[in-house]
């Protein structure tokens, strides 16, 4: 599975290419980050991140986005930014057909540390260490788009059998427009 990171941010946006399936050692393709200029207008730096985004899957053909979900913040403007460039992310991929999985920091931490609570040198170290780099991605927007990566292989494959389960599940039970018989005792 060849799966791009996208770590959301309008002056800087985390992208990383990983391959490879859960249980086996993982390929690091590709690591950088799209630049935006905090001085341009809101447009002009949006589609400055479609642009990189889309030179991203022009470049790697992954098979799945995996984009940080954002989660609430104390500051409003930073997650109206955040937001903004994770839908620009999104709408990139769903143009091309390309599947979106959603991620949370907590989760992605957790699947690449060990701890929903680890820092960025952790998330940094531990991704060094199971890409087998020389040293950590830099920025850290860059590591932590590679750890989005990292977590949707590992997490695919149960997040997959609990969707199949659910789904075989549901067709099993009776529709809630077919009609029930009773039948006489």
């Amino acid at each position: 599975m060849r799966v791009l990171g996208v770590d959301p941010g309008l002056t800087r946006c985390g992208v990383g290419v990983v391959e490879g399936v859960a249980g086996r050692p993982l390929t690091m393709l590709g690591v950088g980050v799209v630049r935006t200029s905090a001085d341009a207008d809101l447009g002009s730096r949006l589609v400055g991140i479609e642009r990189g985004v889309e030179a991203w899957l022009d470049e790697y053909w992954p098979e799945l986005v995996a984009v940080e979900r954002v989660f609430s913040q104390h500051n409003v403007r930073t997650v109206m930014g955040t937001a903004q460039a994770s839908a620009v992310a999104m709408l990139c991929a769903a143009r091309r057909g390309i599947p979106v999985a959603l991620h949370t920091p907590s989760e992605v931490k957790a699947a690449v540390t060990g701890s929903g609570r680890a820092d960025k040198a952790q998330v940094g170290a531990m991704v060094t260490r199971l890409l087998r780099l020389d040293a950590p991605p830099k920025p850290a927007d860059a590591a932590d788009a590679l750890a989005l990566a990292i977590c949707h292989i590992w997490r695919a494959p149960a997040v997959n059998r609990l969707q199949q389960a659910h789904a075989a599940a549901k067709a099993s039970r009776p529709s809630s427009n077919a009609t029930v018989r009773k039948v006489p005792r």
